[in-house]
């Protein structure tokens, strides 16, 4: 028995280490930096009010702020069905409800990562050993995708799709990867995959992996019941009728309106985007495809999506974080070729270069983590109003539209006597003349209101020949102003801003 434990021990490492070590970055990103962003503030209020209001939707939040464009329940309700035993265990204890967050970002994050080993797994069957373990290494060096996989952004409930696709590709499998997979993501959760979905039906018929007629079959016969499924779950939430994709692609590409958030050049995910999340993968992904031919099959499909996406004015890393895993299986296979000819003259300095690349992408994915731990001053400022506050009686609190976006969410409050508006609208002016307790917003004076606190927020990076050699500059973002109305407040001891 003594000889068989290591056997037995080492067996479950080989299969799960990979596994524990991205989910324990996953986790650690989660509890370090539990609040989120304006982008992601439908699903994380929809489960929010699934978990703690049921069938009460009048006192959903959508209703009263329903953003933009109307998003899709089905997949709030898919995290929300996995995370209610712990927050029904949580309520029991009468545990804070920004544990609720952490438990829903935890439920996404082990959807997203079990869809990524299902992936990692096809990586292995196919290219060996040594290309799924710096498949694993270099997912773990990108602070930017495992960051990304708790954040409940739709573009994020469809990468759980976009991964299972990757990896029935992979197996060889075009109806499921058609039928199954990327319809379901395109017209439930993001239209925008039907960028993605394009490419990859014209390889798998080009190939002659799936005839044109059978593909049309399969597409059109997942996409009627999808369509169907997502028009009756958001008619009812939304309360009037629609199919929240075809709103959102209208808004988008025809109306164009997605560039009133910003524009960028033509050429910036490859410039900026994917060297920022990838860093040593990004050139390695490159030199896979010309180290092994059997990629290239797999990266045409990948880059046409990349270059279609760019068409777009708007740009963000989220809308292409689809593409990351595939990038990362090319630059796996020019890091397991430098690898498995470490010993020869040549190779033998790309491998020292190959570490110290490992070396810098740590370091740049500490420096992102220490800037994104910094970039939620809305959580963080209500964070500290609810442990400094010692006043009596029921506390009516404001929170600007800054302060939303940036980290607050219904997951933060507190019950009574805490009470929370998001009014918005209001005139600087006009806070004297209404009946707040405390203001959180971006003004550092308010009349009427005496100054609390105030909380730093990321402001910009600065280079220079020191030790270390980034600095993180923070200046105050959001501050915290009480009622001098209120003698409790004024005459009780605050930081002060």
């Amino acid at each position: 028995m003594a000889t068989t434990k290591p056997t037995r021990i080492s067996k479950i490492l080989q299969e799960f280490g990979w596994d524990v070590m991205l989910g324990s970055i996953a986790a650690f990103y989660v509890v370090m930096v539990p609040y989120t962003k304006v982008e992601e503030s439908f699903n994380v209020q929809a489960m929010h009010d699934i978990l703690y209001h049921h069938h009460h939707i009048e006192k959903y939040d959508h209703l009263d702020f329903p953003g933009v464009v109307p998003r899709t329940f089905i997949g709030a309700f898919l995290v929300s069905l996995l995370a209610s035993p712990l927050v029904l265990l949580m309520h029991y204890f009468h545990m804070p409800k920004i544990y609720g967050l952490l438990i829903v970002r935890l439920a996404l994050g082990s959807i997203v990562l079990m869809t990524l080993r299902l992936f990692r797994l096809q990586v292995r069957r196919k290219f060996g050993y040594h290309v799924e373990a710096f498949f694993a290494i270099l997912t773990a060096l990108q602070f930017h995708l495992l960051f990304y996989s708790t954040r409940p952004l739709p573009n994020i409930l469809a990468f759980v799709l976009v991964n299972l696709a990757y990896s029935f590709w992979f197996k060889g499998n075009p109806l499921t990867t058609l039928k199954c997979l990327q319809t379901i993501s395109t017209v439930v959760f993001r239209c925008d995959t039907v960028l993605l979905f394009g490419p990859i039906g014209i390889e798998l018929l080009l190939s002659k992996s799936i005839s044109l007629w059978k593909a049309i079959i399969c597409c059109i016969s997942t996409a009627l019941p999808c369509i169907g499924f997502t028009v009756l779950v958001d008619s009812i939430m939304w309360q009037r009728i629609l199919w929240p994709e075809l709103e959102v692609f209208l808004f988008n590409s025809i109306q164009n309106r997605s560039s009133e958030w910003g524009t960028q050049p033509l050429h910036w995910y490859f410039t900026s985007a994917l060297p920022r999340s990838m860093l040593v993968a990004y050139p390695l992904s490159v030199i896979g495809v010309l180290l092994d031919r059997r990629i290239m099959r797999y990266m045409v499909p990948i880059l046409s999506f990349i270059l279609l996406y760019s068409k777009l004015p708007h740009k963000e890393l989220r809308f292409i974080i689809g593409s990351l895993p595939m990038l990362n299986v090319s630059a796996s296979l020019a890091a397991s070729r430098i690898y498995n000819n470490r010993k020869k003259n040549v190779w033998n300095g790309l491998y020292v270069l190959l570490f110290g690349s490992f070396v810098f992408s740590l370091g740049c994915s500490l420096v992102t983590f220490m800037a994104s731990y910094n970039n939620y001053p809305g959580g963080y400022a209500l964070k500290a109003l609810h442990q400094a506050d010692v006043s009596t009686g029921e506390k009516l609190v404001h929170i600007d539209t800054f302060a939303a976006m940036n980290g607050v969410s219904r997951f933060s409050e507190s019950e009574y006597p805490w009470r929370y508006s998001k009014e918005e609208g209001i005139a600087v002016k006009e806070y004297r003349s209404r009946n707040f307790t405390y203001l959180l917003n971006e003004h550092s004076e308010v009349a009427g209101y005496k100054c609390l606190l105030a909380v730093n927020g990321f402001s910009r990076a600065r280079i220079g020949f020191h030790f270390p050699p980034i600095l993180l500059l923070k200046e105050p973002k959001v501050f915290v102003h009480g009622n001098v109305g209120d003698q409790d407040i004024v005459f009780s001891n605050w930081p002060g801003c």
